[in-house]
């Protein structure tokens, strides 16, 4: 797994050494970072990041900062509160779908048509995705435009119905994910396969990751404490701790 963890000039050119495919495969994110730039990670994939730059007369440190600003690492304080888990789970997962979603589709659509005599493509993956994407838009939205509000208030007697929907719609999610595993032979890619279909089964198996502790922290670390205040029919503290 390749770290992109600093930009300074060694880093840079050390980085820079690494091939198209091995980051497309190994950066989450990077496949539309390259497709931005024009840079061919699928067949010309084994080019170094610094001879493909070469060729385009682009400057390596610019495609290296754009890798850079994928970075997906965003730590939580010990014991945050409600909003601040809110906050955590807006940037690091609602926005990361909304990136994620339409480039896995994507490639997708390219690995279903290049490789459709292929026994073991992936037939109907990227109709899948489309779905998971419709679905997490509204979801989110949901979340973002009502239950959130209500929990950064500290909460409010209406926040029940919305949880429960939002926890319901979280099932449906994962039966979702257990379909996009079967389509992707959990996620693992056929030997040959070219960058692109390795780099898109990678991009599935971080999308699930992904999801996975997303509703984890909103199920059980957010919701839980607004629910067991209204059972309750207690106040709710603006700002409660939540436990991680």
């Amino acid at each position: 797994m390749l770290t992109l963890t600093t930009n300074d000039q060694n880093s840079t050119q050390i980085y820079a050494q690494n091939s198209l495919g091995a980051m497309a495969v190994n950066v989450p994110g990077a496949t539309a970072v390259f497709r931005y730039f024009k840079l061919d990670f699928c067949c010309g994939g084994k080019q170094s990041l610094e001879m493909a730059c070469a060729e385009k007369g682009l400057n390596p440190a610019t495609i290296l900062e754009a890798l850079h600003a994928l970075d997906r690492t965003q730590q939580l304080p010990a014991e945050p509160t409600a909003s601040e888990l809110i906050e955590h789970i807006l940037a690091r997962y609602h926005a990361v779908h909304r990136q994620q979603l339409p480039e896995l589709i994507r490639m997708a659509r390219r690995v279903e048509a290049v490789h459709r005599e292929h026994p073991q493509v992936p037939q109907g993956l990227a109709n899948h995705l489309e779905t998971m994407q419709v679905e997490l838009l509204v979801h989110m939205a949901k979340e973002e435009a009502i239950l959130f509000p209500l929990l950064h208030s500290g909460g409010h007697p209406m926040a029940g119905h919305p949880i429960d929907m939002m926890r319901h719609e979280h099932i449906s999610h994962g039966a979702q994910l257990e379909r996009l595993a079967e389509l992707t032979c959990q996620h693992q890619a056929p030997d040959g396969a070219c960058n692109t279909w390795q780099a898109l089964y990678a991009g599935t198996q971080s999308l699930s990751e992904d999801l996975i502790v997303h509703i984890h922290l909103e199920n059980n670390c957010l919701f839980s404490g607004f629910e067991s205040s209204n059972a309750s029919s207690s106040p709710i503290a603006a700002n409660p701790k939540v436990t991680i």
